[in-house]
């Protein structure tokens, strides 16, 4: 699950509550930033304006593997499949392969700190890259670590932006949607593209006129919180705007050089008076994607939509549900949510849901959660003096069993 500092900043602006509707019943050393000219393979494939090029250092792989850590203090979790996946605390970045059960320290050697500063994107059990922002030149440069080896080794990068939503398609491929700042209801942004891993970044876009090249395809006004690309031309942009009855999400098909905005997302009646934010886009596969929007200033409902061709049409599921809080999508048939201390589950699309009342009250403390289908989940859930409890079900939230500690 995609859980970026960013973005909770962003939508915390928004007016949210939460209030379920019953369906039906069951009992997370600085190195010096060059800039060059594109070669002839970076400027076909990112056909970019600007390329920056960082010089990286790789630490020595230790002779033993990652230690074990005790207990971790986990507050941000993304599982990969059943067995393998990742974690970070206030000060460590943990990986599994036992479905929770045990956790390795894989943070890089000359990193003190983490917390919630990190904002990582992890593809698989092996490759994985966390950015930090360099606050002594914000928002124009960060730090990104790079493994390819599962956190044995770290590749520490300098780049051209703080923070920003990150992606990758694969292990060379990937985009990021760099915040530049945030002011009045508007925001600058510029969006990046890597071919190499993150090594090299060309910037694609920009709506700051402060920069060369800066365009006004995407707007500055409105708050752009997530880009999630289909492949290196084409991508969406979405967040909210303070309008009524619009959604504001952006499409490029053209490495994201332009934007144009999406207008074939029929919303209902009670959606024209309310501003909606896009909350989330799970690309399933090239064709396949699901949307959640938000209402936030009348009916507070969550909305949900499908496509089955890349965005040229839009299905929205037949059922809503009230203001849910943490959502998970592990396919187009699945997805899960949880609201005031109910887990609604579907497995066939969105076509009915099943309320789930666990067997382990969560409450408000419930902070994340990460499920790889509708039956095998882990949440986190904080205590007293800020300890963490990782809980796990394999069956579909009825059940939840402690893992941590």
């Amino acid at each position: 699950m995609r859980k970026i500092i960013s973005y909770f900043f962003l939508l915390s602006l928004l007016i949210i509550s939460c209030a379920p509707v019953v369906l039906t019943e069951s009992t997370q050393s600085q190195n010096e930033t060059q800039i060059a000219e594109p070669t002839a393979t970076q400027s076909e494939a990112l056909a970019s304006p600007e390329t920056f090029v960082a010089v990286t250092e790789m630490p020595l792989p230790t002779e033993a593997s990652a230690p074990l850590i005790d207990a971790p203090n986990i507050f941000n979790i993304e599982m990969i499949d059943t067995r393998n996946g990742w974690g970070i605390t206030d000060n460590e970045i943990v990986r599994t392969d036992d479905g929770g059960v045990t956790w390795y320290n894989v943070t890089p050697s000359d990193l003190k700190e983490v917390g919630y500063s990190a904002l990582p994107f992890f593809l698989d059990e092996q490759n994985a890259w966390i950015q930090f922002a360099d606050n002594n030149n914000y928002p124009l440069s960060g730090f990104l670590y790079r493994t390819k080896d599962g956190g044995i080794t770290w590749e520490k990068i300098s780049t051209p932006f703080s923070s920003g939503d990150m992606r990758f398609l694969d292990e060379n491929n990937g985009w990021i949607l760099a915040d530049l700042g945030v002011g009045a209801g508007s925001m600058a942004v510029s969006i990046f593209q890597t071919n190499d891993g993150g090594e090299t970044w060309a910037r694609v876009y920009t709506n700051d006129q402060n920069l060369d090249g800066a365009s006004d395809t995407l707007p500055l006004g409105g708050l752009k919180v997530l880009l999630v690309p289909i492949d290196m031309q084409t991508a969406w942009v979405g967040g909210v705007v303070y309008s009524n009855g619009t959604v504001y999400m952006f499409r490029t098909d053209d490495g994201g050089k332009t934007w144009n905005s999406i207008t074939n997302i029929e919303l209902p009646q009670e959606a024209q008076e309310s501003q909606v934010g896009v909350e989330k886009i799970k690309l399933i596969s090239a064709k396949q994607a699901v949307l959640v929007l938000r209402m936030t200033s009348t009916n507070q409902e969550t909305l949900m939509y499908i496509t089955n061709d890349a965005g040229s049409t839009w299905q929205a599921f037949s059922e809503s549900i009230p203001e849910a809080g943490l959502i998970e999508i592990p396919s187009a048939m699945e997805i899960v949510f949880y609201s005031s201390d109910q887990f609604y589950i579907t497995q066939d699309g969105g076509a009915t849901f099943n309320i789930v009342n666990s067997n382990i009250p969560f409450g408000d403390s419930l902070i994340d959660m990460s499920f790889v289908n509708a039956q095998v989940g882990w949440a986190i859930v904080t205590g007293s003096a800020n300890q963490r409890t990782l809980y796990k079900t394999e069956d579909g939230a009825q059940t939840w069993f402690p893992i941590i500690p």
